[in-house]
């Protein structure tokens, strides 16, 4: 059976869009340095801090602004120096800033490309000291670390260009877009996790008791309440399978 011309053609271009895209991906490969892990990475540290700076005044205003309180920010950019002027952070190359947003509804901590790190006033009102304060920032600087928004962008980047050789190929663009939701989502989970490893060294080279670490997975827990969405559902792992790697992290760092 013979393959009709103009079907031919896309086939033929659909596979070189396809090819090319695993050819990028095999070219961004590199050994992350703070976690061992070999990762597809396209942007330089420099775009990622650049990146970080553009997008951390939409974040700030998205959670109502800076809390209004310069002693509680004090003691955030405090405990956020100490972990960065003590440990790997330090000579990473990041730009670390740490800011305290206003949220009182939302029980959360991130960061952004570069070393933009956000707490939001409700998770910081529910912490008990400065270590898990401590805990919860290290937590972030492991993400900004372990190059996690860096890896997402890529893999983003990755399978819309998959997406797209397959949908001129064949058609199978939907199928191709669902394979790498999935893998998106699988990679998040285990960013959480890593992070976590990270936090714990971070908090113990810096002179903190990473076993508060554990403290704030129980308030994540609590905050979660008995309803919450099942670990195969959610691109975070349950607190209680944390708590466990997070121990086994304490194991292997604390001498």
């Amino acid at each position: 059976m013979k393959i009709k011309g103009g079907l031919k053609t896309r086939l033929l271009i659909g596979i070189a869009i396809v090819a090319f895209a695993y050819l990028r991906k095999c070219s961004q490969q590199e050994v992350n340095p703070y976690t061992g892990k070999t990762q597809a990475v396209s942007l330089s540290p420099e775009q990622e801090i650049a990146i970080g700076l553009q997008q951390a005044p939409i974040m700030t205003q998205q959670h109502g602004g800076l809390y209004p309180n310069e002693n509680a920010q004090v003691l955030v950019d405090k405990v956020g120096a100490k972990l960065v002027n003590n440990t790997v952070a330090k000579k990473s190359g990041y730009q670390f800033d740490f800011h305290l947003l206003r949220d009182e509804k939302t029980i959360n901590a991130f960061a952004l490309p570069g070393g933009q790190i956000f707490i939001t006033h409700a998770l910081f009102t529910q912490l008990k000291n400065e270590d898990q304060l401590a805990g919860v920032l290290g937590h972030e600087i492991g993400h900004v670390l372990g190059k996690h928004s860096n890896e997402r962008i890529t893999d983003a980047n990755f399978w819309k260009l998959l997406t797209m050789g397959a949908s001129v190929g064949a058609d199978l663009g939907e199928l191709a877009n669902s394979i790498g939701q999935q893998t998106l989502l699988k990679n998040g989970r285990g960013d959480e996790l890593e992070s976590d490893e990270l936090g714990v060294k971070l908090m113990i080279d810096a002179g903190y008791n990473p076993e508060n670490l554990i403290g704030v997975m129980e308030i994540l827990k609590a905050a979660a309440g008995p309803n919450r969405v099942p670990e195969f559902q959610s691109t975070h792992p349950d607190p209680e399978n944390r708590i466990e790697k997070i121990k086994e992290a304490i194991r292997k760092y604390k001498k």
